[in-house]
Order: structure tokens, then C-alpha cells, then sequence
């Protein structure tokens, strides 16, 4: 009647070993250590750079306790902060700026714990300490910085066909253009309709004067802020990586807000400067005179001819390029990838405005054949990010840049032509700050709260219930257990809201204990025997324990679906630990109590107060 299969015990046993393990790595702790990466594709973060970096710290006499590679690239653990701070200056004399090397803590667990893939839960800014920005996009900047682009397009097509016009204006994120002649009302709207197909065009008429207003259509708007808010996004990425922020958190939030993370970060001020920071662009000519193997080879050596740049593009190839700039990035108003109507590869396709165009087109004309480079410029340091040829004169003040393998690299192609400056103002609307005596604070709070919780309710079941209420707390630390081993798993992020919602579960998971124990004891007070008021008490409470928990269940995936920031985080400990403590209350609880009284012949009396 009260022995439960070997399957069933086996399944405990499991559960129980694998919890222990993968709980493990948050005993440890962590320890200071350096993080060694790159932003750049032609750079590798490999075995030999490893050998470099080891080198170049035994040489510094700077002691280290580990150093090994992973996927996120090198990391060097030490004893000390000191040495961690000694370390970071030294590798940035060794490696230059072409790395990027980040201030970093990483658990001391053992190797062996890592190797199973048994890591420690990230901590949230309310733990550890750090900055926290909430930003929103200014989308109508967005959508009339394309109304504006079109403005000059219009004039460049029209001036090309030889349609004549009275004049082009934007009003808001429209543009209205004005003509005396029906003739050239049907040209335009022929132009517009075959060559701007994201426009829906509306004709009007004001005394004497024909009016063609074209605005930007629901796709096309939800595409260009869909577009400006991942360029957003790639921006902040490629500034905060000077701040030396291991692990930042740069995620949208809802449509047009972004929320950056920078743990560890404690200089608000230097963070705003950061994330406020303006880049260019700069177009030049490749120098394909001075291109021969020779002199690259001399150039890459510091013997770069003169009126030349000398630099290595993303794929690792050499490059000579001339110091006069064609065009700057003044004169890009857009970038955005697509594909080739004719052979159906995937393209960016780059607008300039009106006087860059003219600037463009004569600059192509007169050098088919040739490569251009289009470089980004940041803190007066220039990197090349593509070179394609010239293959004829372009006009019209749009740029095809083939090429591209596939769509995404076509998308990270055009976010990268762009990301130098913002597609949309973004105003700060929320910033806080949490120091780290803080955070050490609310991590001491937190446990404080669970253990004298968790403590309170051992010695309540204990004294109330006797043995049951002995395996009742032994149940509920294995749920503890379990909740633990899952966010480890699952690499979630621990927040101060998280380990409430854990102290809530505590509370939570003895309710079902209860419900089973009161159900056992009426089930004894009807005069049932021992062995037939465990089989009832459980499965009698079972009912109620499922509805009672479903429909808490049911509020917490609301909160996490609907809530944001802390409340998302709370949600998912609570949605956890709500399915953690009815496995530990029913079948852990159950499992402890077959084994303690199912093998008994005869039961005289229940330990259950």
C-alpha cells in the first residue's frame, strides 16, 4: 500500500544527486579575474595569444591562480583585487587597443564542476552592484529623419527625368510636392510608385497647384523603427565595451525602450559620457598604385608611403589607404540590408543625401574598377569595416555594398555603417546606482530572511507534527535544494526580488506538508489504521494541493509575461519554486515516509503529534 517503486526511488535519487551537483558551484564563491576579448573578426583569441598572455604576466612577476580559454575568450583568475587591477594594466601595454580587456569575477569551483557545465546564478545589480539605465528611443525622430531623406531623393530622380516642379517640403513625415502640369503629376507618381515602393502617395489640389503627398506606409514605419532600435542596440554594445564591463545587460524592453546593465560600474557620470559618445565614418580610395605585396609588407612594418594609411580590414587582409576623404558619414543618411533583385545575394543598401550623392557619383565614375574603403572612426582611431569595388558610376545617391554571404551579415554590415552615431535620439528616462557594501548588504539580508524563515518553520513542524514534520523540513530543503540547482541550470539572474520570491516559496511549499499531515490525522481520528491514513492522507490532499498551487501558478507566469525588470525576476523564481516544492511535498515526502513505515507489517501508532 505505501511502497512506491523502484523507478520512483531511483527518480528521487537522481534528483537529489543531480541538485547537490549543479547547487555546488554557489558554495564557492567567486574570485577577482581578467577577461581577455575582441571585438574584431580578424583578430583570433586562440592558444597562442593564450601562450602570449601567460608570458607576459610571469614576466610582470604577477601571480595568477588559473588561466584558460573558453568560448567567451581568455580569463585569468588571481588571488587578490590588487593583482587583478596590476594585470589589467599590464595587458593593456601588452595587447594594445585591438583587445578588449574587462574586469571580471569568476566562481572557484572546480574544474570538474565547469567541465559538466555546473556553474554558480548570475547576480543582478542589487546584489553585486553597478549602474542601471533605462533609455527610450525617440521613434518620430526616426521616422522624419526618413522623411527627410527622401526630400533630396526626390529632387536627384525628378532633376535626372527632367520633371519640372514647383517645390518639395516635408510637413511632419510627409513630403508634398508641388506641380502646375498633370504631365508631370503621372511621371512623378510613375517614379515613386516603381522606385520607393515603401511610399503610398495621395494627390490633392490647392488653387492652381497639384500637391502629391507621399508618406511612409505601416510596414515600412514599423521597419524603420524596428531598425533604428537594433542600430540602438549594436551602438551601445560597441561604446560600453570601453567601460570594461565583463557581463553588461543591453536588452530592449517593449518597443522602444532599451535597458542597459553595467555591473560593477560604480562612475555614473563616466557611463552617461559613454553611452552619449559620438563616431564618423569616412570613405577614402584603397591606394591600388602602392597595393603590391612589397609594400603592403613594408607598410605593415611602419614604412607607409606617404599621403597613406596602413591598415587590416575585418577579414584579415592588408590594405593601403589614401588620407583624402571622399565622403564622411555627414553625408549617409541611411543603411539597411536587402537583397539583389537581379542575382538574389544578399546587399546593404546605403543612401546619401542630396550633395553627397553628386559628390558619389563622380567619384564612381571616375574610378571603376577601383576599391573604396569605408572606415568608422572612434576616439581618432580608425578601423576599416568594408572595401568592396567599384564595378560603375553610381548615381542617385544610393549605394548598393554586395558581397555579403547571407542576410545577417548584410544586417551586421549595415548596423556597423551606421552604428557611429544613434538612428534615434534616446533619452535617459530612469538611472540608479547600487554600490557594492550595498549589494553585499542585500545578499546578507536576503539569506537572513530565507534561513531564520526557514528556521522558524523547522521548529514549528517539528514540535507540531514530530517525525512528519521532520520529513516535512527535510522535504522542504530539498526543495531549497532544488530551486538552487534549476536557476543554476538555467543560468538565471538572481536579484534581491528573486531571493523574496524564494522566501515566499519557503512558505509556500510547507502549506502542501500541512494539507498532507492534517489530512493523515483525520483520516486517523475516523479510525483508519496507520498504513490506510498515509495512502489516504496523501492522495486525498493531492486534489486540493494541484488547485491550490495551479492557480498560483497561473499568477506568477502573468507577472512574468506582463511585469518587467524585478518583477519578471520574482516571477521566475516564484514560477519555479512553486514546481520544485510540489515534487519535494508529494513525492520526496512520500518516498521518505514509504521508506520509514511502508516495509512495517504492523503500524501501532504515527509519529504526527
Amino acid at each position: 500500500m505505501n511502497r512506491y517503486p523502484l523507478w520512483k526511488y531511483l527518480l528521487v535519487a537522481i534528483s537529489l544527486i543531480v541538485a547537490v551537483i549543479y547547487s555546488l558551484p554557489n558554495v564557492f564563491g567567486e574570485s577577482p579575474a581578467v577577461q581577455i576579448s575582441t571585438s574584431k573578426s580578424h583578430l583570433k583569441i586562440d592558444t597562442e595569444l593564450l601562450e602570449r598572455v601567460e608570458t607576459g604576466l610571469k614576466q610582470e612577476e604577477i601571480a595568477y591562480d588559473a588561466i584558460f580559454l573558453d568560448a567567451s575568450g581568455i580569463k585569468v583568475r588571481f588571488a587578490n583585487p590588487d593583482n587583478q587591477i596590476r594585470a589589467k594594466d599590464a595587458l593593456n601595454q601588452l595587447l594594445g587597443n585591438d583587445y578588449i580587456i574587462a574586469l571580471n569575477l569568476l566562481s572557484q569551483s572546480p574544474a570538474w564542476l565547469n567541465s559538466i557545465g555546473a556553474l554558480p546564478m548570475y547576480l543582478g545589480l542589487d546584489l553585486r552592484g553597478g549602474v542601471h539605465f533605462l533609455l527610450e528611443v525617440d521613434m518620430d525622430s526616426a521616422l522624419t529623419q526618413a522623411a527627410e531623406r527622401y526630400v533630396g531623393d526626390f529632387r536627384s530622380a525628378f532633376r535626372k527625368d527632367k520633371i519640372n516642379y514647383m517645390g518639395i517640403s516635408r510637413e511632419g513625415q510627409t513630403v508634398q510636392i508641388r506641380f502646375n502640369q498633370a504631365e508631370d503629376v503621372k511621371k512623378a507618381e510613375r517614379i515613386i510608385s516603381r522606385d520607393y515602393a515603401d511610399l503610398t502617395v495621395k494627390e490633392t489640389s490647392s488653387g492652381n497647384e497639384i500637391i502629391l503627398s507621399a508618406s511612409l506606409s505601416a510596414v515600412a514605419q514599423k521597419r524603420i523603427q524596428d531598425f533604428a532600435l537594433k542600430q540602438n542596440i549594436q551602438t551601445l554594445h560597441n561604446r560600453i565595451n570601453e567601460l570594461g564591463v565583463a557581463e553588461p545587460i543591453i536588452q530592449q524592453q517593449g518597443a522602444n525602450r532599451v535597458v542597459v546593465q553595467l555591473p560593477g560600474v560604480q562612475d555614473t557620470a563616466k557611463a552617461k559620457e559613454i553611452l552619449g559618445r559620438t563616431a564618423t565614418l569616412e570613405i577614402r580610395m584603397v591606394d591600388e598604385e602602392k597595393s603590391d605585396a612589397v609594400t603592403l609588407d613594408n607598410a605593415s612594418k611602419g614604412q607607409v608611403p606617404f599621403g597613406d594609411e596602413f591598415f587590416v580590414d575585418r577579414n584579415g587582409q592588408p590594405l593601403l589607404v589614401k588620407k583624402s576623404v571622399v565622403l564622411t558619414g555627414d553625408y549617409i543618411t541611411d543603411a539597411g540590408p536587402g537583397l539583389d533583385q537581379q542575382s538574389g545575394e544578399s546587399v546593404v543598401h546605403v543612401t546619401l543625401d542630396g550633395r553627397g550623392a553628386g559628390i558619389f557619383k563622380q567619384v564612381t565614375r571616375e574610378n571603376v574598377g577601383k576599391r573604396m574603403a569605408i572606415l568608422l572612426i572612434e576616439k581618432g582611431e580608425a578601423e576599416v569595416i568594408t572595401a568592396p569595388v567599384i564595378r560603375e558610376e553610381i548615381g542617385g545617391g544610393r549605394v548598393q555594398i554586395s558581397g555579403m554571404s547571407n542576410i545577417k551579415e548584410a544586417t551586421d554590415v549595415a548596423l556597423l555603417l551606421r552604428a557611429g552615431a544613434l538612428a534615434a535620439p534616446m533619452e535617459i528616462i530612469e538611472e540608479r546606482t547600487v554600490g557594492p557594501s550595498m549589494g553585499e548588504e542585500n545578499i546578507k539580508r536576503g539569506m537572513h530572511s530565507v534561513l531564520w524563515g526557514f528556521a522558524a518553520i523547522a521548529v514549528f513542524m517539528i514540535a507540531y507534527y514530530m517525525l512528519f514534520g521532520t520529513i516535512s523540513v527535510l522535504a522542504l530543503a530539498i526543495n531549497l535544494l532544488l530551486l538552487v540547482a534549476v536557476l543554476s541550470m538555467l543560468q538565471a539572474t538572481l536579484t534581491l526580488p528573486g531571493l523574496a520570491a524564494v522566501a515566499l516559496t519557503l512558505g509556500m511549499a510547507i502549506d502542501a506538508n500541512v494539507l498532507i499531515n492534517e489530512r493523515i490525522r483525520e483520516e486517523l481520528r475516523n479510525g483508519n489504521t496507520p498504513q490506510a491514513s498515509i495512502q489516504a492522507g496523501y492522495s486525498r490532499a493531492w486534489d486540493t494541493i494541484l488547485d491550490s498551487n495551479v492557480t498560483t501558478l497561473i499568477a506568477g507566469i502573468a507577472l512574468f509575461m506582463f511585469g518587467s525588470g524585478p518583477v519578471k525576476g520574482f516571477a521566475v523564481v516564484h514560477v519555479l519554486g512553486i514546481l520544485t516544492s510540489m515534487f519535494s511535498a508529494v513525492v520526496v515526502s512520500r518516498a521518505v515516509v514509504n521508506l520509514i513505515y511502508g516495509y512495517r507489517r504492523k503500524v501501532g501508532k504515527l509519529s504526527i503529534g
